[in-house]
């Protein structure tokens, strides 16, 4: 295969492959010698590595005789770590610097497995004349994705590399065994939270709520303003912020505000294999009158979705409003349509938010009102709320369910623990149980103790470990 007019590999080829040409062209990555950027350090101590060092170790074992090299890399292209027992391709590797240390990132190697995996988010494989720079024409590299189980965001990849010659057809089956184990790994040793659902690409219509928003904190309603006055100048906004901070809220709630009578869809990012019919479902839809689509989550899309997202978005600049965790993550040739950034800070850093949020919540749950007492409404305004809004809101409807007046017993044990490091499942069960004994009507740390068959002094000593905060539970 050849390089053609210098933007796209000739022959045939895959559009996620020509695309990924024409970018490593527009980084200006030279064609004749891949020259990774090395960082001296590495982060061996995140999750990732920890399970992902694990299963490639594992596999490695019942490889050890073949010319195949095992890597992790994290969400970078950086690459963590390298297993290969085979010296020849040992050396080999190392004089393309597909080491520890280096960076295989689009933007400084050009096309190759793992950094087509990172930009698209799915398994990709990387043939001999199908890398960028001519150096890594030797090779074939399969990559999978890591995506981190709880929420859902690019953790890193699994790379396996083996000569140009070597049959292909299992090298992605290995990859993509890796990943899955590594994920699961990762999910058993999380904090016992609920796994982050599978993208499914949803496109649904927001609807005016039936009850009136809340009145919110002088935060929000300067992030709402800021973006009412650019959709009012006919510029294209972006709302960013942490998950579940409400972002698609607060972009519906100001279209709604300017134009009442438009019609406001949400188009949330589908898994990698769903986004051609994802975009065929909906973006016809951009460009009609009194239609706007917010498009959520745009940092979670393929790198080459996001150029077919572009091309979509020409000559419509006032039909979207796009969400994103931050600035520096919406892609490229999206974020040349964005006249303003709107940043929502997250629920902790709006503490006045919490209260009115959940009587919101509540009401739409249950159908009526619904009221706190002291030491629940104590026990919500006062949590951090790592998952934000989102997290409030299943909270409270769960609790809503269960009576019209929320006391601290029909809160979940998360709503009253401050532990700042993952649990096992293990202790999450043991923190849930004090947390159920402790907020029982006249419940005291004796009787916990007594009824979990502990001593006083290791209860209190649990409550510490967990960040129990007993002054909560009490009505």
């Amino acid at each position: 295969m050849t390089r053609g007019d210098g933007l796209e590999p000739r022959g045939d080829t895959t559009p996620r492959l020509r695309a990924s040409w024409q970018r490593s062209a527009r980084y200006g990555v030279p064609d004749d010698e891949v020259k990774p950027v090395f960082t001296a350090t590495v982060d061996t101590g995140s999750l990732l590595f920890e399970c992902g060092d694990e299963v490639l170790r594992g596999l490695h074992a019942t490889l050890a005789d073949e010319p195949i090299s095992l890597m992790l890399t994290d969400s970078e292209g950086l690459v963590l770590s390298r297993l290969c027992g085979d010296p020849g391709m040992t050396r080999s590797l190392d004089r393309v610097h597909l080491a520890p240390g280096f960076s295989y990132a689009e933007s400084n190697a050009g096309t190759n497995g793992l950094a087509l995996a990172l930009a698209d988010r799915t398994p990709s494989l990387v043939r001999a004349g199908e890398h960028y720079c001519t150096s890594l024409r030797g090779y074939t590299c399969a990559a999978v994705p890591v995506l981190d189980p709880i929420t859902g965001a690019l953790a890193g990849s699994v790379n396996l590399t083996t000569w140009s010659e070597q049959s292909s057809g299992l090298l992605l089956a290995l990859a993509q065994t890796a990943a899955g184990h590594t994920t699961s790994l990762m999910l058993a040793r999380a904090s016992g939270r609920r796994p982050r659902p599978a993208p499914r690409g949803e496109v649904f219509r927001v609807y005016a709520d039936r009850i009136d928003p809340p009145e919110l904190s002088a935060a929000w309603q300067h992030a709402l303003l800021e973006a009412m006055d650019t959709m009012g100048r006919g510029r294209t906004v972006a709302v960013v912020g942490e998950p579940g901070a409400g972002k698609t809220a607060l972009a519906a709630l100001a279209r709604r505000e300017l134009h009442p009578r438009e019609r406001v869809l949400n188009a949330r990012p589908p898994a990698p294999d769903d986004v051609d019919a994802w975009l065929a479902m909906w973006s016809p839809e951009v460009g009609k009158a009194d239609t706007c689509v917010i498009v959520s989550g745009v940092d979670a899309l393929p790198a080459w979705a996001a150029g077919e997202l572009a091309a979509r978005f020409t000559g419509h600049p006032t039909g979207f409003v796009l969400t994103a965790s931050d600035s520096a993550a919406i892609p490229k040739p999206l974020m040349s349509f964005v006249d303003t950034v709107v940043e929502l800070p997250p629920l902790r850093l709006r503490p006045d938010d919490i209260l009115p949020l959940a009587h919101h919540f509540a009401h739409r749950a249950r159908g009526r009102a619904v009221s706190f007492t002291p030491a629940a409404a104590r026990a919500l305004a006062t949590h951090d709320w790592p998952e934000n809004a989102k997290q409030l809101r299943r909270v409270v409807a769960e609790a809503a369910a269960r009576a019209d007046t929320v006391d601290t017993h029909h809160l979940p044990p998360e709503v009253f623990t401050t532990t700042g490091h993952r649990l096992s499942r293990l202790q999450a069960m043991e923190r849930d149980e004090i947390v159920r004994c402790l907020a029982q009507p006249g419940a005291t740390v004796v009787r916990a103790a007594a009824e979990l068959g502990m001593g006083r002094a290791t209860i209190y000593r649990k409550m510490a470990q967990y960040g129990i905060k007993n002054r909560q539970l009490r009505s």
